[in-house]
């Protein structure tokens, strides 16, 4: 009996310790993402425009520096004129590419304000339609944003992260711009 008590002690302060590790605060994003990319480069095309979304799960580990996870997904279609022995064609190329990355963010409230600062590493994959195969790289993300407190738990968010991915061993230099609703816990 006394070596169950002695097992029941040290489940409650174990659980006890692992409770403590747990953030107690942080915040969940959504919205809509744009995406500058030059992953869909193809011929005299240097940029591509694709549209998507952006969440992210962020958990504080002190008031002012958290940890984020971020996942995104861009689509779009990018065409252009191919130079073929019947004359020119126009080709377009569908592309879906999508980033999942972690880091460290900083913010610090002001007022309503909370300006963020952040850098990520994860993994992208992109995946065309046609005949480019699909390919997946490490990802880096360096940027920031800023939240606007609507009420207590809700703000609004504009954020912008330089984004550098390594597709078909060639450096992809990105800009991706993020806006939407962050619920607060």
């Amino acid at each position: 009996m006394l070596k169950a008590a002695w097992i029941a002690v040290l489940l409650v302060v174990c659980a006890g310790f692992a409770n403590a590790q747990i953030p107690a605060s942080g915040n969940i994003f959504f919205g809509y993402s744009f995406e500058n990319t030059s992953s869909l480069a193809i011929g005299n095309i240097t940029r591509a425009n694709l549209q998507g979304w952006e969440g992210s799960l962020e958990g504080k580990l002190v008031p002012w520096i958290g940890l984020v996870t971020d996942f995104s997904g861009h689509y779009g279609t990018q065409n252009f004129t191919e130079l073929t022995p019947n004359g020119p064609t126009t080709v377009g190329v569908t592309g879906h590419e999508y980033e999942v990355m972690f880091g460290p963010r900083v913010s610090v409230p002001v007022g309503k304000f909370t300006p963020f600062g952040e850098f990520m590493i994860g993994l992208a994959h992109i995946s065309t339609a046609g005949s480019f195969p699909t390919n997946t790289s490490y990802a880096t993300a360096l940027g920031g944003g800023i939240d606007y407190r609507l009420i207590r738990l809700v703000a609004v968010r504009v954020e912008g992260d330089y984004v550098a991915t390594h597709f078909y061993s060639t450096t992809q230099n990105d800009l991706r711009m993020s806006t939407g609703i962050v619920f607060r816990f």
